[in-house]
């Protein structure tokens, strides 16, 4: 089955003035659009190697599928984790996992604002839940196509490519990040977390 751009579950306009109209249909129809489209033509052409016993591509194709597939999914994440009513912090059992992890809220978001300011170049900060140790972690991931290969599982998701933020933030992504604090939908998040 063929994958598909999933619908913003909020008007393009509703996370103003944090994020802005025009950047989220570039992001999210142009950006993601072109994510599932890569996803979709790496697995039919893994699907035609399959067929014919021809993997002379295959590596190739795994890469395409890797990184499209991850940013096909950790956008998925990133639409759902915001909200027009977001921000605030967390309630239960997920606020008291990140005050365990990181000694308070605003330790969490101070350390989760500084590493998603450090990446290098494009990519994500990620909240993540180790499935191997039942602990939350703050990861960057500069190559997303590499969250393959990591034993967590992200649940809070912020975009950090300069395609996310730059129309309305330029070079600060400070400040985005700020932005995206304020929409962050908690319930989502909280979900997520209980979820596995």
């Amino acid at each position: 089955m063929a994958h598909e751009l999933p619908p913003l579950p909020y008007a393009y306009d509703a996370l103003e003035p944090h994020i802005d109209e025009q950047t989220m249909r570039l992001h999210h129809d142009k950006h993601h659009l072109a994510y599932v489209n890569g996803l979709n033509t790496a697995e039919a052409k893994l699907a035609e190697a399959r067929e014919k016993k021809d993997f002379s591509l295959v590596k190739h194709w795994e890469r395409e599928a890797a990184f499209h597939g991850a940013g096909h999914f950790l956008h998925t994440i990133f639409w759902e984790n915001m909200t027009p009513q977001g921000g605030g912090s967390p309630r239960g059992a997920l606020a008291d996992a990140i005050t365990s992890r990181f000694g308070s809220f605003e330790s969490f978001i101070a350390q989760f604002k500084a590493a998603g300011t450090a990446v290098e170049g494009s990519g994500w900060v990620l909240l993540v839940k180790n499935v191997m140790t039942n602990t939350l972690d703050i990861l960057t991931a500069e190559k997303h196509q590499d969250l393959s290969q990591w034993v967590t599982l992200p649940i809070l998701c912020c975009d950090v490519w300069e395609h996310a933020y730059y129309l309305k933030y330029q070079n600060n992504r400070a400040a985005y990040i700020d932005g995206f604090i304020q929409v962050i939908n908690w319930a989502d998040v909280e979900r997520r977390f209980a979820a596995r």
